[in-house]
């Protein structure tokens, strides 16, 4: 999270590796275009073949010309849909380059097409997940798992280590903090400005458990769109330097923004860089010497070092992960169902009206550090798989 911007947030760039929607999803990949033309021609000699009888028997009573049309509407938005899905699933990273227009028109269809949590897909993913990285056991730094004594390596410089003496080890939870996984519904907050007049804070706050990202504002106004319920909200050591002085002339103001996470864990990345440690030793000391309801945690270097090579293998090649697909990966691994807000790299809404960075701002992040085209492209392959659910737009209310 050092110089970090979260996935939530707006990218003013062109978007790569993404399908054209708007050339009706015909894709560079020809193999791909014919099976969907025999996908097609076989549906059409099917249906041509059937008896009356069988019309009847296997579908809905097309009794009006209405009726006749709003089948084949039915059928070209199933089609329309399973395309899109394979499509983002054969994408090749030799592609072009898109642009933010293209993306957002992508959205658009997927918009359209109905979403459904798939069993299979989510048991799936969920196990490779587990496989390579067990967040269940390992997310945290815990007694359990970092013994006194160990000489544990940083996850980006990690050639260098910090030796767990007693003082360090007595700061770790014995063991891993979220004994009641799995969570049924899990709520994953960005920050992104899409967020604002969304309505989305009384289904957030509905959530069992609910994520956030990097100290975000979550009362007065903006709890409506936001909520306000937070089990676990990360934080960047940087904004301990930036925003509140290194604890030293701001400790109040720091006290006062986080007493808003009621009894939420703080997580910091302690032990991803040197500078890091300072920092995320201080805000533990703080806590503890004013007796705050929030406590300390710290990601294991050995959990993020292990999801950036699982999420390698599926194309995310950027320097660090953002928080946000730290988050979401955590989520996925404790929580049953898991849906996501305020995630949205981008400078306009799919209606084309402009959206800020953030809910409470509209600073930009640093270039280079994520990618994060690569990251949504990926969220998104979730959402049209069935592993779990974007939120693009407003939330209906009850």
């Amino acid at each position: 999270m050092n110089g970090e911007t979260s996935l939530e947030g707006s990218e003013r760039v062109y978007i790569d590796q993404m399908p054209n929607v708007e050339k009706r999803l015909k894709f560079t990949d020809s193999a791909s275009s014919d099976s969907h033309f025999a996908i097609g021609l076989g549906l059409c000699l099917v249906l041509a073949g059937l008896t009356h009888a069988d019309r009847g028997s296997r579908f809905p009573a097309l009794s009006s010309p209405t009726s006749t049309y709003l089948f084949e509407k039915s059928l070209q938005l199933t089609e329309t849909c399973k395309r899109l899905q394979d499509g983002f699933q054969t994408l090749s990273s030799k592609l072009k380059r898109y642009l933010e227009s293209d993306y957002l028109q992508i959205i658009r269809n997927i918009q359209s097409c109905p979403w459904k949590r798939q069993e299979e897909e989510y048991e799936n993913f969920r196990a490779k997940l587990a496989s390579c990285c067990d967040a269940a056991q390992n997310f945290i730094v815990s007694q359990n798992n970092t013994p006194a004594g160990t000489n544990m390596s940083y996850e980006v410089e990690s050639k260098n280590e910090i030796l767990i003496r007693e003082n360090i080890f007595n700061m770790f939870p014995v063991s891993q903090p979220f004994m009641e996984y799995p969570y049924n519904q899990c709520a994953v907050v960005g920050n992104g400005g899409i967020l604002n007049k969304s309505l989305c804070g009384a289904e957030i706050d509905k959530s069992d458990f609910v994520f956030r990202c990097n100290l975000p504002p979550v009362t007065g106004n903006v709890s409506k769109d936001v909520g306000s319920k937070t089990n676990v909200v990360t934080v960047n050591p940087s904004i301990i330097k930036l925003k509140y002085g290194n604890l030293r002339k701001k400790k109040e103001t720091f006290l006062e923004d986080i007493a808003t996470y009621g009894d939420a864990f703080l997580l910091l990345p302690a032990f991803s860089f040197r500078a890091n440690t300072i920092a995320s030793f201080k805000v533990y000391d703080t806590l503890k010497e004013s007796q705050a309801r929030q406590k300390v945690l710290f990601f294991h270097p050995k959990y993020l070092r292990n999801l950036a090579l699982f999420w390698r293998t599926e194309g995310v090649t950027e320097f660090r992960l953002s928080s946000g697909l730290m988050i979401t990966s955590v989520a996925v691994e404790l929580c049953e169902h898991v849906k996501l807000y305020g995630f949205w790299p981008f400078s306009r809404t799919v209606k084309d009206t402009p959206v800020s960075h953030h809910y409470y701002d509209n600073n930009l992040p640093k270039r280079g550090f994520h990618e994060m085209p690569k990251e949504y492209r990926r969220i998104l392959q979730l959402h049209l798989k069935g592993i779990l659910k974007l939120q693009f737009s407003k939330c209906e209310i009850a």
